[in-house]
């Protein structure tokens, strides 16, 4: 008989980070008995839940030059993130820990280097990393990858692989729930029921709110998804995602979208719709559109 698997003392860590509950991922971080390896992959959710918050200069401020190699990495990210003038310098760096045949494998390296890649829109170079998984974060970030290339067929794969590992799984739902989103038609009321079960399960998080509410907006239910968004930006009045889709949301109500817009143009200035609507290329409303 198999032996019985030893308790996973990071489920809710990671299931807080997963759903974008970040201060709550911080606040219940303290648990003990960890081994060397889950201390450091709880360090790396603490730290990565800051960099969400934008608490950027304390991630970099408290990681030293001592810290294990996941570590290093999440610094990396939040450096890369802090400021424009750092990406370059980030980004070398993060091309020479890769070929380091010491430390190049390491996952959490590779997935942040399919997340800064993924900023940059180098999604063959980020593909180059995070490709061969190995983790459900890496195989969930393939999702995302592949979904900005517009391949929901290779998407789908990825989305297989991780239901034949664990189909209950909180990445492997939320993935489920990306690629539904990305098909489109009857499959947008599968998403919204996933981002619904969510609901029920845990604490409303911007991230649940706003995947409800995109659904409801694919389904022309405008004025539900406005106050879903409502509600989130009650949570976070910054978040660039309840910003953009209150824009989009505002639109089609036939309402003014100026205040939302000018709010994510002064948070979030590199944003695909502040860049998409001040650009002359396409009328305002269809860069809108190809938002919703």
């Amino acid at each position: 008989m198999a032996a019985a698997a030893a308790p996973d003392h990071l489920f809710n860590l990671r299931n807080n980070f997963y759903l974008g509950a970040y201060q709550a991922a911080i606040n219940n971080s303290d648990l003990t008995n960890l081994s060397p390896d889950d201390a450091v992959e709880r360090d790396c959710l603490v730290y990565r839940s800051y960099i969400a918050l934008g608490s950027y200069q304390l991630v970099i401020s408290e990681i030293d030059e001592s810290a294990a190699t996941p570590l290093q990495a999440v610094k990396l990210l939040a450096l890369y993130l802090s400021s424009p003038d750092n990406k370059e310098s980030t980004i070398s760096s993060l091309k020479e820990w890769l070929s380091d045949p010491a430390i190049g494998s390491n996952a959490t390296l590779r997935l942040i280097a399919g997340i800064i890649f993924m900023h940059e829109e180098d999604y063959n170079e980020a593909l180059k990393h995070t490709n061969a998984g190995g983790t459900m974060e890496l195989h969930a970030l393939n999702v995302q990858i592949f979904l900005k290339m517009h391949r929901s067929d290779y998407a789908e794969r990825q989305l297989r692989a991780m239901q034949q590992i664990d189909e209950d799984h909180t990445l492997t739902q939320l993935a489920n729930a990306w690629l539904n989103l990305a098909v489109g038609g009857s499959k947008i009321q599968e998403a919204y029921l996933i981002f619904q079960d969510f609901s029920e399960k845990y604490p409303m998080t911007g991230l649940i709110l706003n995947g409800k509410a995109v659904c409801c907006m694919h389904m022309g239910n405008f004025d539900e998804a406005e106050g879903l968004l409502l509600d989130a930006l009650n949570k976070d009045a910054k978040d660039p995602e309840t910003l953009a889709n209150l824009v989009v949301c505002s639109l089609h109500q036939g309402k003014s979208t100026s205040r939302y817009l000018n709010q994510l143009k002064l948070t979030h200035p590199d944003h695909m719709l502040v860049k998409r609507a001040s650009s002359g290329d396409e009328s305002f409303e269809r860069a809108l559109q190809s938002v919703a």
